[in-house]
């Protein structure tokens, strides 16, 4: 009985080593590979940085400006007749898929989403404007 415990007992003290091996040399194994990826590929921290604060604070003039300047970069637009009051579909003939562009463009600008039944209704510049400084709680 006494030799039957002993080996049991050499049996489980073997298998619990076995077993802090096994852990012991995943643990290196895994730090490798990390050491390797870092090696080969940087953090991601190092190639993005992400803000958690807001940008300058914007007013209705500074809107206003990047509005008709992306405006103005659209090609379909002539920038010379550009008003804020200027209707882009019948004034400049943009047709449903140019108007997509030009609310993407604002939400690229403007880094926010314009609902698609908010974008149907801004067809002046002074729509989104007006739109823009809403979303930012800009009244002056």
């Amino acid at each position: 009985m006494n030799r039957c415990l002993t080996t049991i007992c050499g049996v489980l003290r073997n298998a619990v080593v076995a077993r802090n091996i096994e852990k012991f040399s995943s643990v290196i194994f895994c730090s490798y590979i990390t050491r390797l990826q870092r090696s080969k590929y940087p953090p991601i921290s190092s190639l993005q940085t992400r803000s958690f604060s807001h940008g300058p604070p914007l007013s209705k003039s500074m809107i206003e400006d990047r509005v008709m300047l992306v405006l103005q970069l659209y090609d379909k637009i002539d920038p010379n007749k550009l008003t804020l009051k200027s209707d882009l579909v019948k004034d400049f003939g943009l047709d449903s898929l140019d108007m997509v562009e030009v609310n993407v463009a604002m939400e690229e600008e403007f880094t926010f989403d314009i609902p698609s039944a908010d974008a149907q209704r801004l067809r002046t510049p002074f729509d989104i404007i007006q739109y823009i400084c809403d979303k930012h709680d800009i009244y002056e």
